[in-house]
């Protein structure tokens, strides 16, 4: 599954009721599970099904729920977040909600995979990030250089990850949808119902 295998069997069909959020605690908990390469574990935790639309697969998760970095003690999540797995795509977007000086954190992955209940990817280090004043980031070069020589990233992997932060920049600092308005609007909905 490692070394952008992941999620080749990855398709999220969207249904025509799936773009008003699901009530909360009326759908089983999916698990989130982020890897490093090799297969380290790495950011693990429950989240809600929201539905799916032509972006991918919606879910949420509230403040006060677990977090947990590999096997480390778990965290208090101290903000709600709605996460967007794409249907076509390698990263995983979040929207974060309260106080928090970034409104938008997109983890640059191989492909998601979504099977049985668990949504995994392998984590590429790079994140983009929007803060709350729009200023568009890109986070963790210094990581993803280091990685890419110390696990042996794959040429084609260090090359879709480069792609792919290009490509998330130019979109978010865009305005292109699904980072326009589409995810502030399910992290609004998901707040209020949760």
């Amino acid at each position: 599954m490692l070394g952008g295998a992941a999620g080749r069997n990855h398709t999220i069909q969207p249904s025509p009721n799936d773009h008003k959020p699901t009530p909360a605690g009326s759908v089983a908990a999916m698990e989130i599970r982020f890897t490093k390469w090799g297969g380290r574990l790495h950011w693990h935790y429950p989240a809600e099904p929201l539905g799916t639309d032509q972006y991918g697969l919606w879910l949420g998760s509230q403040a006060g729920d677990f977090i947990r970095r590999g096997r480390e003690e778990p965290v208090v999540r101290p903000h709600d977040n709605v996460l967007l797995v794409p249907a076509h795509g390698c990263w995983i977007a979040t929207w974060i909600g309260g106080d928090s000086d970034v409104a938008l954190y997109i983890d640059v992955t191989t492909e998601p995979s979504v099977r049985e209940g668990v949504v995994s990817a392998v984590d590429l280090d790079l994140d983009v990030v929007r803060l709350r004043d729009g200023t568009v980031q890109v986070l963790d070069e210094d990581e993803f250089a280091v990685h890419q020589v110390r696990y042996g990233y794959p040429a084609e992997i260090i090359a879709q990850a480069r792609a792919t932060t290009d490509e998330l920049v130019a979109q978010v600092s865009a305005g292109v949808e699904p980072f326009a308005t589409q995810g502030a609007a399910r992290l609004a909905a998901f707040t209020r119902n949760g």
